[in-house]
């Protein structure tokens, strides 16, 4: 039987180091343990989600002793993690970040339903009988939004019995917390449940920084990073720069949590903040609501950036002991007060500094197509008719992981309740996706559910839904122009609805909420007048609501909530069958054969080239466990550089084919190849899908301008080797079909990746003509070792296996 089934303003940017600006935090100065006695013991119902705060501290202490500096908050949480401080800091002269690979040992891991189908087969191949860290696993990507939550959920697990059973089977098996479809957003259940200051966890999710908003460093991964944490193996990670935030003032009106991270979107790019941890500071932080920090450090992921967190405040305190978890507040309380761990120190450094006023920023709305194009409410109406975007807005959607709290429902609930006294209705569609099971219960509770039904809006499934493109949508054609508003986080080209010509303009819920009473584009709730049903003109007043529920958080069904720390049930078979077309066990990748490489070039891509457009979402979704079958989308919307054709590529002979149907000819002609590729290659999603689908067609190299973070990490995990071009011009020198090779890979292989950090190429055209240049590598020791091995799994099972014969 499936258990999992339900009983039916203004800103500034400052680069550099800026200790002076840390100086004003008042936070704690460089210290040591303290001989106060502390008290950071907490029930044992709690304790494998509770931070080992007494072993973090010691560790720091061994770092602060080596590095002799004040460490920002960022700095604590990851330094405190770090397997062995005196490898990792000693004789670096204290040049830390951007330069050190850190191997970490963080506290848990969790999944997506998606993303956990491969990083589960390849946790299998690795021998063990459970896992070495807590573990989730989220049933939220799966779950098509169409109908209304009832009738969704139900056709949504009929239509992936097969994959939930075996995730199922698998948390059984392994002992892994197991959240079935309805539950919830994973990044929501994480926030209610798992998220506490100081704690260091990764997901196999882009957005798992969103667990930030509670003072935690949480990191989004690959499968088969995750895999190293469920092992016990150190993971690694370049240390990340640290960019300081310094908020100011008190949001008020219609400015938002979500106005502050659309905001900076737009000043940083989406290549902004790769290589950086943002750290949010400033008297303005106290303001924020922990939910609200939440959304904040969720759409740091659209600027690049490896994590967002903050410093300990009431608000998360309050939030702690609202989901039911005082025990670990007190504990959180505790060190922070004798330690100063959850706040950085004073005289810490930044090496930038991006400054927002709180009391004049406005709201923002983002988009379409990329989630930096940001634009002042303000403004929006004329940018809209010079841009020549839909004047008429066609639907609106609020929820997700980034906006689905509480304090949102309430607001948006207070501008719904506006409307309906002045008798007035929605314009266009309204979709409302609550975040968890818990957040569903208590806004039905206290009264919200009816007032958005009231209004005509369809409550879906507390799942990702429309914003991960499961959106069964009826009212557009594919092709035809629409604007969408949503209170989404990411918003690329024909993610949403499937649609390339569904403009997703990003906001908060509120000023999506206010948009669906006019239709209109140009609308500015803040100064334009709606029509009563009487024909009198009305303004609507600033939204307004509660933090946290009055009343408290209703659980809601609680045939969601799984055992606190599952035992593994080694009897149990893992469910998967030898002729399923959604899931198939892994072979491992060939190791590499110690040879120069001699690829072909494949093919040149154009512009912004994310994960969508690699490994497409949407109904490709179903086949995440299953590597052969979703390599037939492999780059399906990617655009060729030399012809601008989207999913097309050309043989030696001219004949021209499908990007993955080219991929499978080389293959099987035994043909490796390499992709070539602009800046921020990868961007998006941490879809280690858009790396395993091109290793799958014996894709051995990507060669581009710029990477995006989770992805370069994602294909070094995969056995392909990640360059950029030292020099950019040499973009335009090569052409597809032309031939690359390395000509010093093997003296870098042998030197454990050491040295200048360049590997020399030869280019030759088809007519014999030659070209060397040089393209740059960030390649540690250990994913050298990767690569040799052909993957990380291989090596981690080759080790596995070594030790076992010892």
């Amino acid at each position: 039987m499936a258990l999992y089934t339900r009983s039916i303003s203004t800103s500034k940017v400052v680069l550099g180091r800026h200790p002076a600006w840390c100086a004003r935090l008042g936070s704690r100065g460089l210290a040591t343990l303290s001989s106060e006695p502390i008290d950071l013991s907490v029930p044992p119902e709690f304790k494998t989600r509770t931070p080992p705060y007494a072993a973090l501290l010691a560790r720091l202490e061994q770092a602060r002793k080596i590095l002799d500096r004040p460490f920002t908050l960022a700095e604590k949480i990851l330094y405190s993690h770090v397997v062995d401080p005196e490898e990792a800091f000693a004789g670096k002269n204290g040049n830390i970040r951007g330069e050190v690979y850190l191997k970490l040992n963080p506290d848990r891991v969790a999944m997506q339903d998606a993303s956990a189908q491969m990083a589960l087969l390849q946790f299998m191949t690795c021998g063990m009988s459970n896992t070495a860290v807590p573990a989730s696993i989220h049933c939220d990507h799966l779950i098509v939004g169409h109908d209304g939550a009832e009738s969704d959920l139900k056709a949504s697990i009929a239509t992936n019995k097969e994959v939930f059973d075996f995730l199922q089977s698998c948390a059984l098996k392994y002992g892994i917390q197991f959240w079935g479809p309805g539950s919830g957003i994973i990044h929501q259940i994480v926030l209610e449940n798992f998220s506490v200051p100081g704690l260091m966890m990764l997901g196999t999710d882009s957005h798992t920084p969103n667990a930030g908003g509670l003072g935690a460093i949480a990191i989004g991964v690959g499968g088969a990073d995750a895999v190293d944490a469920l092992t016990g193996t150190p993971w690694e990670l370049k240390a990340p720069k640290i960019m300081g935030v310094k908020l100011t003032g008190k949001l008020s009106g219609w400015s938002t949590p979500k106005d502050v991270i659309t905001h900076l979107a737009g000043l940083l790019t989406v290549r902004g903040g790769t290589g950086f941890i943002i750290e949010y500071f400033g008297e303005g932080v106290e303001a924020l609501s922990c939910t609200g920090m939440a959304t904040i450090c969720n759409m740091g992921a659209e600027v690049g950036a490896t994590t967002s967190t903050f410093p300990y405040t009431d608000s998360m305190k309050r939030y702690l002991v609202a989901t039911r978890r005082e025990p670990i507040a007190k504990a959180a309380t505790a060190v922070n007060n004798l330690h100063g761990f959850l706040k950085a120190d004073e005289g810490s450094e930044y090496d930038s500094i991006v400054e927002i006023d709180l009391s004049t920023l406005e709201p923002h709305i983002n988009g379409p197509f990329t989630p930096d194009l940001s634009t002042p409410l303000s403004r929006f109406g004329e940018t809209v008719k010079e841009n020549k975007w839909p004047e008429k807005l066609s639907a609106g959607l609020i929820g997700s992981c980034t906006n689905s709290s509480y304090q949102d429902m309430s607001r948006v609930a207070s501008i719904v309740q506006q409307a309906k006294e002045r008798g007035v209705k929605p314009k266009v569609p309204f979709f409302i996706t609550p975040g968890s099971e818990q957040i569903r219960a208590t806004i039905e509770n206290d009264g919200f559910t009816d007032i958005f039904l009231g209004a005509g809006a369809k409550v879906l499934a507390n799942a990702c839904g429309p914003c991960i493109g499961q959106w069964a949508r009826d009212d557009v054609t594919k092709g035809e122009a629409n604007a969408i508003m949503t209170s989404f986080n990411r918003n690329f080209r024909a993610r949403n609805d499937g649609n390339p010509d569904t403009m997703n303009f990003l906001t908060s819920p509120e000023i999506v909420t206010a948009m669906i009473y006019s239709g209109d584009m140009g609308f500015n709730p803040i100064t334009d007048k709606l029509i009563d049903a009487n024909g009198n003109e009305f303004l609507f007043a600033p939204p307004h609501g509660d933090e946290l529920p009055t009343n408290g958080f209703k659980q809601g069904d609680l045939n969601y909530l799984p055992e606190i720390d599952p035992a593994p049930i080694l009897s149990t078979e893992v469910a998967v069958s030898p002729t399923s077309d959604r899931l198939a066990l892994l072979e491992p990748f060939e190791p590499f054969d110690g040879k120069e490489m001699k690829l072909s070039v494949l093919m040149k891509v154009k512009g912004k080239c994310t994960t969508d457009h690699i490994s497409a979402a949407g109904a490709w979704l179903k086949y995440k466990g299953h590597l052969e079958n979703i390599s037939n989308n492999t780059l399906i919307g990617a655009m060729n550089e030399e012809t601008e054709e989207v999913n097309k590529a050309y043989d030696f002979d001219g004949t021209g084919y499908g990007i993955p149907e080219l991929m499978i000819k080389w293959k099987d002609e035994g043909r490796p190849w390499v992709v070539l590729a602009e800046h921020n290659y990868g961007e998006g999603s941490a879809r280690e899908h858009a790396a395993l689908s091109p290793r799958f067609l014996n894709g051995r190299m990507i060669l581009c301008k710029s990477f995006a973070r989770i992805h370069e990490t994602n294909l070094k995990k995969q056995g392909v080797l990640p360059l950029t071009f030292a020099d950019e011009s040499d973009y335009d020198k090569i052409k597809s079909c032309d031939t690359l090779e390395t000509l010093d890979l093997l003296q870098m292989l042998e030197n454990e990746g050491a040295g200048p950090g360049f590997i020399t190429m030869k280019a030759t055209s088809r007519d014999g003509t030659e070209h060397i240049f040089k393209a740059k590598h960030t390649m540690s020791k250990d994913q050298i070792d990767f690569f040799k091995a052909g993957s990380a799994i291989n090596y981690i099972g080759n080790l596995r296996r070594a030790n076992e014969q010892k």
